[in-house]
């Protein structure tokens, strides 16, 4: 028993969790890092998790590319190069119509 303990404990120590490269965010800010040079490693790390609804859209070229153009690495710029991809680029839909209320009857 006394020998299988130290064989555990280095089982669990190797067992750790990394974490894991596939995740849209980080293989966008990896891309990021790449491709935009005015963004620092944690400007393109908290873009990219900014924006992860348009990378689980497949639109992270769309997203870099707008991004490579814009004049700063900050969030309104994130948001803005979100809102101009896929199906959001035309800005959504129109505002609904002013609906009056009924005033009370007594």
């Amino acid at each position: 028993m006394m020998r299988a303990l130290p064989f555990a404990l280095l089982l669990l120590l190797c067992a750790c969790p990394v974490e894991p490269r596939e995740r849209p965010d980080v293989i966008c800010a990896d891309a990021c890092k790449r491709r935009i040079t005015g963004c620092s490693v944690h400007a393109c790390e908290r873009g990219c998790a900014f924006v992860l609804d348009r990378l689980v859209e497949h639109e992270q070229d769309t997203v870099l590319g707008c991004m490579a153009r814009a004049k700063d690495c900050e969030d309104p710029s994130w948001a803005d190069c979100a809102a101009k991809v896929g199906v959001h680029a035309d800005g959504g839909p129109d505002v609904p119509p002013h609906i009056p209320q009924e005033e009370p009857s007594d």
